[in-house]
């Protein structure tokens, strides 16, 4: 009986090492990749577009949707606009793409710059913290081949998440300082 659970140990101690080393070279192989250079001017969004009840993300020039995705969010994203940290919704508003991290724990992301001067007053008359850190993201380092079977589950946290190929263009074409409108529902036609 103590052989049997001896043995039983020493198999998860090295399923558990395998695990981990196969965790740590993936983790090598993805910091390696590096983030897309930036589209030429013509190719570049002038504003991007979320419609949460389309689960779609809109890169627009000029006022014409030059390129469209498919989207997952956070998981009660259909419960209106974020409102605190954890809630689990994403936001509704007009924000910017502040910054970006090519070394996210996602593949490649961008800043949306929630919340603003409104959310943090609705949050502190409120009497909570609004939250932060939302981000258009590929999907998590190390799970790029699910590809667009991510969209099943709205998975994030408040985020919008894309395939990494998707993420890619987008990080290319959309340089910081882009507007993003995030609305409840929104048309090309509109």
């Amino acid at each position: 009986m103590k052989f049997r659970k001896l043995i039983r140990s020493l198999v998860l101690v090295l399923v558990m090492v395998v695990a981990v080393v196969a965790y740590t070279k993936v983790m090598a192989r993805v910091s390696r990749v590096q983030p897309p250079a930036q589209a030429e001017v013509a190719q570049l969004a002038d504003r991007l577009i979320v419609s949460k009840s389309d689960r779609k993300l809109f890169l627009m020039q000029g006022g014409e949707v030059v390129q469209s995705y498919d989207i997952a969010m956070g998981a009660r994203w259909d419960d209106g606009p974020k409102q605190s940290e954890g809630d689990e919704r994403t936001p509704e508003g007009t924000y910017t793409i502040d910054w970006r991290n090519p070394k996210s724990v996602a593949h490649l992301s961008l800043h949306i710059s929630y919340p603003d001067a409104a959310d943090q007053t609705r949050a502190a008359q409120g009497g909570y913290d609004p939250g932060g850190n939302i981000m258009i993201h590929g999907l998590p380092n190390g799970w790029g081949i699910l590809g667009a079977w991510h969209l099943l589950v709205n998975w994030t946290d408040g985020c919008i998440a894309v395939t990494n190929s998707e993420m890619r263009d987008i990080w290319a074409r959309t340089p910081n300082g882009t507007p993003i409108t995030i609305a409840d529902s929104w048309s090309p036609e509109a």
